[in-house]
């Protein structure tokens, strides 16, 4: 697999020595963007959100690859926007259990279970309905 299709690719299947590079590389973007953000140089907002989809598009599409190794469809995903959006969701109506429950452990326990089942757990052997076996990825060849 070249690292153009790993990168940028939603089709196909990928181990987890490749997710954890993937999840690696992203998580490297996004430090590297909020300290030149923050700390060098203030980016206009249009400018740091258009960076920001920048890099969780590869973000998506590495998860969709290792969400088929698992034999599972990349809708799954839409558990991790859950997860943001009851972090985001203003609960201050609510009462204090009802607070913590939905804007913190919901979505801590949703993105730990995601992060287990991507991170941690084995794919399937052999051929499944996303594809053939997983192959390594060429970090040296872009195409």
């Amino acid at each position: 697999m070249t690292l153009q299709h790993w990168a940028f690719s939603f089709k196909g299947r990928i181990g987890r020595r490749d997710f954890w590079a993937g999840l690696g590389a992203c998580f490297a973007l996004f430090l590297g963007l909020f300290i030149i953000n923050d700390m060098i140089y203030p980016l206009p907002a249009i400018v740091t959100w258009i960076l920001i989809f920048f890099i969780l598009y590869p973000l998506c599409a590495i998860f969709t690859k290792r969400l088929h190794d698992r034999n599972k469809r990349g809708i799954w995903l839409l558990l991790l926007l859950l997860a943001v959006m009851l972090g985001l969701a203003d609960t201050s109506s609510l009462e204090p259990f009802w607070q913590w429950a939905i804007g913190r452990f919901l979505p801590s326990f949703i993105g730990m279970i995601m992060l287990l089942d991507c991170g941690v757990f084995i794919g399937n052997d052999g051929e499944n309905y996303f594809g053939k076996q997983t192959e390594q990825v060429d970090y040296r060849r872009w195409r």
